[in-house]
């Protein structure tokens, strides 16, 4: 499934008030990581509360012991302070970089913003080397967007 084919479910997913926000956001990432063949671990990290620190959200992929993050630190406590999106192509080539599977050779991070503020991010991992292209970017920017309609609060 192509990327773009993948916006109708992301969109269906995020209608589905039924479902708490934590269970559309892990459907979300099953989807995700079901669909695109080089997304190997999927996962939401959210500011905990006035910390400044991420703390991990539904995620699916192998279990990961970096349930809080520090501002700062890794690609996504980078992502968190620089409000950037964020492509490593390489992760051994990244000093900050925090290892979660030695099977993990690439990382993309983009911010999700709730008015203008970056309340958290979507975190992917590949045990593919250099699979994230501007495609990506772009899709995962949109999934933020979405993601971020329910986050308001």
């Amino acid at each position: 499934m192509t990327l773009q084919e993948l916006k109708p479910k992301i969109k269906s997913i995020i209608s589905q008030e039924n479902l708490s926000v934590d269970e559309r956001l892990l459907k979300i990432c099953e989807t995700l990581e079901t669909n695109i063949s080089y997304y190997n671990w999927v996962g939401f990290y959210f500011k905990n509360g006035d910390k400044d620190e991420l703390k991990l959200g539904p995620y699916v992929g192998e279990p990961t012991d970096h349930t809080i993050i520090p501002f700062g630190k890794g690609i996504c406590g980078q992502v968190a302070i620089s409000n950037q999106n964020f492509v490593v192509p390489d992760v051994s080539a990244q000093d900050n970089y925090i290892a979660c599977s030695i099977t993990v050779k690439a990382e993309i991070v983009i911010p999700i913003f709730v008015n203008n503020d970056n309340i958290g991010q979507i975190d992917i991992d590949s045990n593919t080397a250099d699979p994230f292209t501007e495609a990506d970017e772009r899709f995962l920017e949109f999934v933020c967007k979405e993601v971020a309609t329910i986050l308001k609060s």
